[in-house]
C-alpha cells in the first residue's frame, strides 16, 4: 500500500524541489521563473506542495489578480498559475487534489475568485468555465481563459494580473 498523498502550505525549504518539478513538468524553466518572481515580488496568495514518502510531487500557486471594474473600482481575486506535477506523477489526480485542497482554503479565507489560463477540459473538472470569464476584459482573451467563483464576484472588468506575468 502506498503512502498517502500530504498537501501542505509550501515553505522556503521547498524551493529548489518545487523548481525541479515546475521545471520537469513543462520542459523549460518559465514557469519556474515564474514562480520564483511571484513569491519574490510578495504577490503569493496560496502556494501549496503535494508529496508522498518525503517527495515533492507537485506545486500549485495563486498569485494576487485585481479586477478593475468600470467606474475605477479594483475587485481582489487570484490566478491559478502555475500548476505542475512531476511527468512520474501525473494522470493520478495529484495536480486536482492540489487545485480542490486550495479552493477550500481560497473559500475558507473569504477569496471569491479565481482565474486560470489553462486546458479547459482539465480545468473544468475544478469547476472552472470560460463561460464565468467571457466578459473580463484580458490580455490572454480566449477559449483557455477561465473562472470559478465562490460567492458575489464580478463578471466584468479588466483582469490586472502581477507585475511577473508581463515577463511571459
Amino acid at each position: 500500500m502506498s503512502a498517502s498523498l500530504n498537501i501542505r502550505e509550501a515553505v522556503q525549504a521547498d524551493r529548489a524541489a518545487i523548481r525541479e518539478v515546475e521545471e520537469a513538468a513543462f520542459g523549460q524553466p518559465d514557469e519556474a521563473r515564474l514562480v520564483d518572481r511571484i513569491v519574490a515580488d510578495g504577490d503569493v496568495v496560496l502556494e501549496l506542495v503535494a508529496q508522498r514518502n518525503g517527495q515533492l510531487l507537485g506545486h500549485v500557486l495563486f498569485s494576487r489578480l485585481t479586477v478593475e471594474l468600470p467606474g475605477g473600482q479594483r475587485f481582489p481575486a487570484v490566478a491559478l498559475a502555475p500548476l505542475a506535477v512531476a511527468p512520474e506523477a501525473q494522470r493520478r489526480g495529484i495536480g486536482l487534489a492540489l487545485i480542490e485542497q486550495a479552493h477550500r482554503r481560497l473559500a475558507g479565507a473569504g477569496e471569491t475568485l479565481s482565474v486560470v489560463l489553462g486546458e479547459p477540459e482539465y480545468y473544468g473538472r475544478a469547476g472552472y468555465a470560460h463561460g464565468r470569464a467571457a466578459d473580463f476584459d484580458c490580455d490572454w482573451r480566449c477559449e483557455a481563459l477561465q473562472a470559478v467563483a465562490w460567492g458575489d464576484a464580478p463578471s466584468i472588468g479588466r483582469l490586472v494580473y502581477a507585475p511577473a506575468f508581463a515577463a511571459l
